[in-house]
């Protein structure tokens, strides 16, 4: 079978760095104020990257306090570091290197994110990344869930030459990931060694990022992207070339679209100005809950 070919449309760079909480020194890598990224990417709606970044000791864990979502997923990747995490659907967990919070906000779920705690009393190097899933229509009202995904829970599919994908969702090369998603994503953690030449082969007519979190690779063997920088894709064709130039460490985002209105507003991904107004009143009359 002849594969065709999924042109690059654009590299974007991410923002300059600035602090969520204070727990978190992040970089936005969309949608950031480009309204056009937000349409090539969707289902995918924000990506922040916290390089690796030193905290020191302290006795009180930093992160963002108690706030509320609706509408759509949020998904934590562990690079360094660890993270406790609790909401007001009873769900409490931690996670360290390796490992994913899947979190559906839905129709509401207040939470709040910090430093693990012994993590917060030792220091050390903190890195994430946090991506945001929209969720159709049809599923923004479901009842609120969460999956705890450990680093050991996670497949790798073998790209030779010591790199490898971890499978967090979807499918590579036949093997398949454990998150389970409301639209068909695929959702790959890449590591490849310098010198390293891969072939992804993703669905024809899905949206796709390439995330360079560490090193430089060339793309299709015409465009060159480095840290911290996205590659976004022609929907068209089923084949993406990925050759590192040095060690590199990716994040791979591709997805059906989901060819629905959006409006969104603070920490609500909804489609209309009507809703995002009626997340807001639930909010505040407390009908995502609290937490104790």
């Amino acid at each position: 079978m002849t594969h065709t070919t999924k042109q690059v449309a654009h590299v974007y760079q991410g923002a300059q760095p600035h602090m969520v909480g204070d727990g978190f020194k992040v970089q936005n890598l969309f949608p950031g104020g480009n309204k056009m990224i937000g349409k090539q990417l969707s289902p995918f709606f924000l990506l922040d990257y916290a390089a690796p970044h030193y905290f020191a000791p302290s006795e009180t864990p930093r992160g963002v306090e108690e706030h509320p979502h609706r509408g759509f997923e949020t998904v934590t990747i562990a690079y360094q570091g660890a993270l406790q995490h609790r909401d007001s659907g009873g769900n409490s967990g931690k996670i360290g290197p390796g490992d994913v919070q899947w979190m559906t906000a839905a129709s509401g779920i207040v939470h709040e994110e910090k430093h693990e705690s012994e993590f917060t009393r030792n220091g050390g190097i903190l890195e994430m990344a946090q991506l945001w899933v929209n969720l159709p229509k049809a599923h923004k009202m479901d009842k609120p869930g969460y999956q705890s995904i450990l680093n050991a829970d996670i497949p790798v599919a073998d790209l030779g030459n010591g790199s490898y994908a971890r499978v967090i969702a979807g499918n590579l090369d036949s093997v398949n990931g454990p998150a389970k998603t409301f639209t068909p994503i695929n959702l790959f953690d890449i590591r490849l060694t310098a010198g390293t030449e891969t072939t992804l082969t993703l669905p024809d007519g899905f949206n796709t990022g390439i995330v360079v979190l560490k090193g430089a690779v060339t793309i299709n063997g015409t465009h060159a992207a480095k840290a911290v920088e996205i590659a976004v894709f022609e929907q068209a064709g089923e084949t993406i070339t990925v050759k590192a130039e040095e060690d590199a460490t990716l994040l791979v985002l591709n997805g059906e679209p989901i060819r629905e209105s959006i409006f969104a507003y603070g920490p609500f991904v909804m489609n209309n100005k009507e809703e995002i107004i009626t997340a807001i009143d639930d909010y505040n009359n407390g009908k995502m809950g609290r937490l104790n």
